[in-house]
Order: C-alpha cells, then structure tokens, then sequence
C-alpha cells in the first residue's frame, strides 16, 4: 500500500475518513488554551481538515502552518474559516519540508505514516524544531493494527525512538481524550535541547 498523495485524496473523496473529528482533538485544544505567546511560530504536519489550525487561529494564534501531501481537506478549512492565510497551507511532502518552528502539534500523522519512516519522523522533527521548540501531541497506545492506517505503537517503543533525539522526551497517559479514544492515547512533550 502507497500512502501517497493518491491514497489520501481517494480517502477524502470516499469519506473514508474515521480519523476525523469533526473539531479539535481535546488533548491539543486544552493544550492550545494555556498558551500565551500569540506569535509562536506553529506546524501542524499531515493537518487534514486541520481543525487544531483553525481554532488556534481563532484564538489569535499568528503563526499557524499545516503541511499535507494533499489540498483536498483544506478547501474545508477555509470554508470554515476563510480568513485562515492561503500562504500557510503547504501541500507537500513533511519529509521535504524546511523550516524553523517553537512548537510542532502532533494528531494522527505519526500513525498515518509508514512505521518504517518513524526514525526519519523523530530526525526531521528534530531538525524543523528551533532550540528549545516542543513537538507536542497525541500518539496512540496499544492499538493493534499492522495493517494500518492508523499504525500503532506502545510507550516503550516510543521512549526508544525519541530518546536520541529528545533525551527529556515525556509521555503521559491522556486524561481529556474523546470517549471512542479513551485509554488508547498518550501525550508526549519532546522539548529539542537549547
């Protein structure tokens, strides 16, 4: 299976799209409500609908760019919200991609990509990250399904894959997940050392 452009474009088009909440992710919109600094320079990789975008936006968020191998989900978004800026929907590869950000949001891109390329995500994370930038989010916990997507994973995979490059790496089991979700997600925090 090609988890290419293709792929997504006919999950969209199919409305084959069980990932989708139809609103932020309450982990990341909790997560949102107690940040401060409107100017945080924000990514939001494998987006979607990209509805975290949005009401970080709305919440006078600035800096907010969503990356996806398609534009198919954000013809939504700015239906939603059309005065989110074009200029920060990239289409394109986040493998590709470059960049400086304080803060990268995770929901569901870590599961939607092959497991194989994991070590290439931590690296590339840690390379789009400023010094002292977070990667933050939700990853999923013991969800069996190798034949994905989503892919799962547990924690001990998780400490071993992120540990070089985040040493500090944290996770925590999610207390405010939606009910379908319960139990099956945990919170990381991967600080990039200053």
């Amino acid at each position: 299976m090609e988890l290419d452009a293709n792929y997504w474009e006919t999950r969209y088009a199919s409305a084959e799209t069980g990932w989708d909440l139809g609103g932020p992710s309450t982990p990341l919109k909790e997560y949102l409500d107690q940040l401060t600094r409107k100017d945080l320079r924000i990514l939001i990789p494998g987006g979607g609908r990209a509805y975290e975008a949005e009401y970080a936006h709305r919440l006078g968020f600035s800096n907010v760019f969503v990356i996806d191998l398609t534009g198919a989900p954000f013809d939504d978004l700015l239906a939603r919200c059309p005065d989110f800026p074009k200029s920060h929907l990239i289409i394109g590869d986040f493998f590709e991609h470059r960049g400086g950000y304080d803060l990268i949001l995770e929901q569901t891109f870590f599961c939607a990509i092959d497991p194989a390329l994991r070590p290439k995500y931590v690296e590339h994370m840690h390379q789009l990250l400023k010094p002292g930038g977070k990667l933050v989010g939700v990853l999923f916990d013991n969800v069996p399904n190798p034949v994905g997507p989503p892919f799962g994973g547990s924690e001990p995979e998780y400490h071993a894959l992120f540990r070089p490059f985040f040493p500090d790496v944290q996770f925590e089991r999610c207390i405010n997940s939606i009910a379908p979700r319960a139990g099956r997600e945990l919170w990381i925090c991967a600080k990039k050392p200053s």
